[in-house]
């Protein structure tokens, strides 16, 4: 790796938002850790960005700790630092209303939408506070900033998201740490269209400002401009990224 290049550390890597935001960072010349516990895809997806730049994939389940701390040891020991963070795996579990809500599921969610987040976090502050500095974006959600019935359990880890997020960002803005959210709306995603259905989509667009989904590199840019210096006085902030959506 060239000096001065930067790198960025992106879960959720191998579909939908994060590959989006992992080809972005690359794109923009960083050096890129594509992490996803999906290896087939997270691997095709690597294979396919390392035409456009530097890149490499890691196999982690990012509810998993030591699995977390791992993939970031394995970044630094391939590009020396981690300059920018987008914290993207999450899923969206199942439809349920709160008093019906099965543990496991709730659990579930928790797991990797909420501790998943929180373990990279701390993990990426204890490597940006030894090299002096970066940037985290963490995934949270339209659903972050609003409640949506049926989906108590994703709702609460999104809200909890934020939290942490300003939390962080609080704690360590004067070691030269910046942390922010992204609050995507309605996202033509794999997920999206495993989850809901297209009259379903067609009825939710009915009620929505701009009228359309929007596409995962929306969310990248995003991301990468929080990361940039052109954010440098952002900090703790939970950006809808939803076209209109929140502000109804």
């Amino acid at each position: 790796m060239s000096e001065g290049h930067k790198v960025a550390f992106v879960t959720g890597a191998s579909s939908g938002i994060g590959r989006a935001t992992a080809e972005a960072f690359i794109r923009a010349g960083y050096a890129t850790a594509l992490v996803d516990r999906d290896e087939a895809l997270g691997k095709q997806a690597a294979e396919e960005f390392g035409a456009l730049g530097e890149c490499m994939f890691i196999a982690c389940d990012v509810a998993d700790d030591a699995a977390v701390e791992s993939a970031v040891a394995q970044t630094v020991s391939a590009y020396s630092r981690i300059d920018a963070a987008f914290n993207g795996a999450g899923i969206d579990g199942e439809p349920a209303m709160t008093a019906d809500y099965s543990l496991e599921g709730w659990d579930r969610i928790m797991s990797i939408n909420l501790r998943g987040v929180w373990l990279c976090v701390r993990h990426e502050i204890r490597q940006m506070l030894r090299q002096g500095g970066g940037a985290i974006v963490n995934c949270a959600s339209s659903a972050g900033l609003v409640g949506v019935g049926g989906l108590s359990a994703y709702v609460a880890s999104k809200h909890g998201v934020v939290g942490v997020t300003r939390s962080a960002a609080l704690e360590y803005v004067r070691s030269n740490i910046r942390v922010n959210a992204v609050c995507p709306g309605m996202i033509d995603t794999p997920m999206w269209q495993r989850s809901i259905s297209p009259e379903m989509t067609e009825q939710l667009l009915a009620n929505d400002p701009i009228g359309r989904l929007g596409q995962p590199i929306e969310i990248a840019e995003a991301v990468l401009w929080l990361c940039s210096p052109a954010a440098s006085f952002v900090n703790g902030q939970a950006l809808a990224v939803d076209g209109g959506f929140t502000v109804q």
